[in-house]
């Protein structure tokens, strides 16, 4: 997957973590693709250590391993946030 897809899914994945946060209405665009892009490296970190697939291509799957992880990161940047 080339860094088109990996920019589609990582918007994809960024958007949809940040409703399921909360965090939609504080994160403009670009830190919504960051989120994501990040989190599809942690979640296929995640999937490969557990013994599963990652981010396997432009697909479902590879959307909702980086959603995950996407899910993660952000859980914890608000944990962190909270405690200050």
């Amino acid at each position: 997957m080339g860094i088109v897809g990996w920019i589609i899914i990582g918007a994809a994945a960024g958007w949809i973590a940040s409703l399921v946060t909360g965090n939609d209405k504080r994160m403009g665009t670009g830190k919504n693709i960051l989120a994501g892009v990040i989190g599809g490296v942690i979640g296929g970190f995640f999937m490969n250590l557990i013994g599963g697939y990652g981010i396997t291509g432009f697909n479902f799957w590879s959307l909702l391993v980086a959603t995950l992880g996407a899910i993660i990161l952000l859980s914890v940047v608000n944990a962190i946030r909270r405690r200050d």
